[in-house]
């Protein structure tokens, strides 16, 4: 009996928790909705960029690092991909790569990564220049994505593989999966629909 209390609060606790997280306003099924905390960080070309930099427009980010020996390449890849489809389709996108190995990943790094994957940085933004607690507060406060250092004698972060979808407030409205390619149909899709119903600029 107490087996089938706790399974049917869990699910009524899970109904609860999609009404909250989706956003009605928008003609998407979203599943998050956490805005995103200030932040100005150093790009590939050592400029500056800061979430005040992105208001007024829809950005994609994700959580990378050049040294990943496993699913940073795929979703670089599928990134890249995703940037092409999106400037053929002339939907408007900025895209954030986020670097949470940033005492390996310098500005040259990161630059070097992006043209080995063939990123166009006029919209694509790889950033540094914190440490690696100020990018896993940022990664697990605002995005509400794991983020673990390295353990011992090892170089692999473990990290959340999905790209999330920020609107021009800088609320993040949905996460996709960033390893699955099929998830770029997915976020065509949406962006399409947003375009169709005027909220894309």
């Amino acid at each position: 009996m107490k087996k089938w209390i706790f399974i049917i609060a869990g699910v009524g606790l899970a109904i609860v928790l999609f009404f909250i997280l989706r956003d009605d306003s928008l003609p998407i099924e979203t599943n998050i909705s956490e805005e995103v905390a200030d932040f100005s960080y150093t790009t590939q070309d050592e400029d500056t960029l800061s979430n005040e930099d992105l208001e007024g427009q829809w950005w994609i980010a994700d959580f990378v690092f050049t040294n990943c020996e496993t699913v940073c390449l795929p979703m670089t890849y599928h990134m890249s991909i995703l940037q092409d489809e999106l400037d053929e389709k002339d939907i408007p996108m900025q895209f954030v790569s986020f670097s949470v190995d940033p005492e390996y990943d310098s500005p040259e790094v990161l630059k070097e990564y992006g043209e080995l994957n063939d990123a166009d940085f006029s919209n694509w933004s790889f950033l540094t220049g914190y440490d690696f607690q100020t990018i896993k507060e940022l990664s697990i406060k605002s995005f509400r994505a794991f983020l673990k250092e390295p353990e011992y004698g090892d170089d692999q972060v473990t990290h959340d593989t999905r790209f999330f979808l920020v609107d021009p407030t800088g609320n993040i409205v949905k996460g996709y999966d960033g390893v699955e390619q099929d998830s770029i149909d997915e976020i065509i899709e949406d962006l399409q629909t947003l375009q169709d119903n005027d909220l894309l600029s």
